[in-house]
């Protein structure tokens, strides 16, 4: 299998999401296209040589040599302060990609689709409502996003755009706005119930939220094959 080269990826653009959080858009030459809910790795190397890589889910469908990340500031680590508080545009990173076949949303497809995000899990299901949005799909869509406090959605005014046929649902785990009518909380079957069976899932998260909104779903009649499922835990950031 012909190993995925390095390329040199140009900082381009930055949008602050959260006040933790940015996305990044890079200019990539040679890129050869990704599709929604892939990901990347990306490489940094030091002076002396030392390099250390990190995957970051792709935030945004194929425009040609454009690649946009969302990125999350990990206290202590070694990767995502130097990416939000260092790099500045006209920089350069290395990246690697694009990855994964599996955990993928293709606009052809015109199934009914479920998207649960927890917390920075939202980034590959943003890639594939905006890949959506772009190809002007009439897929029913639907996304359940978890996070701990209002403050902490990502990508909130893009959300609340309203899109035809894309139904949104916030779950706050910590705090709520005020005047919510759902007490702060971990996602629970019934916050998933009333999705039929034949609907495509995509859930992405912390392995903890993955693993409990997966096993919701098959206790309502969901199929295993049908629920594509993309977890991640500490990383070192």
């Amino acid at each position: 299998m012909r190993r995925l080269p390095w390329r040199a990826a140009k900082l381009t653009g930055i949008r602050q999401e959260t006040a933790t959080a940015r996305t990044l858009v890079f200019t990539i030459p040679g890129w050869p296209g990704h599709l929604a809910g892939q990901h990347v790795d990306v490489r940094l190397t030091a002076p002396d040589g030392y390099s250390t890589e990190r995957s970051y889910s792709v935030a945004a469908p194929e425009r040609g040599d454009r690649v946009e990340l969302t990125v999350e500031l990990v206290e202590d680590g070694e990767v995502s302060p130097y990416l939000l508080e260092v790099l500045e545009v006209g920089d350069e990173v290395e990246i690697r990609g694009p990855v994964g076949g599996w955990f993928v949303w293709r606009p052809e497809r015109a199934t009914p689709v479920l998207l649960v995000g927890g917390g920075s899990g939202v980034v590959p299901l943003m890639a594939m409502i905006r890949a959506r949005r772009a190809a002007g799909s009439s897929a029913p869509f639907r996304l359940i996003y978890s996070v701990r406090e209002p403050d902490q959605r990502f990508y909130l005014d893009e959300l609340a755009d309203p899109q035809p046929g894309l139904d949104i649902t916030y779950i706050f785990t910590r705090k709520t706005p005020d005047g919510w009518d759902r007490a702060p909380g971990r996602i629970t079957a019934a916050d998933l119930d009333g999705v039929s069976p034949g609907t495509d899932s995509y859930v992405c998260g912390p392995t903890g939220f993955v693993e409990a909104a997966a096993d919701h779903l098959i206790a309502l009649g969901h199929a295993p094959d049908r629920i594509r499922t993309e977890r991640f835990g500490p990383t070192g950031g």
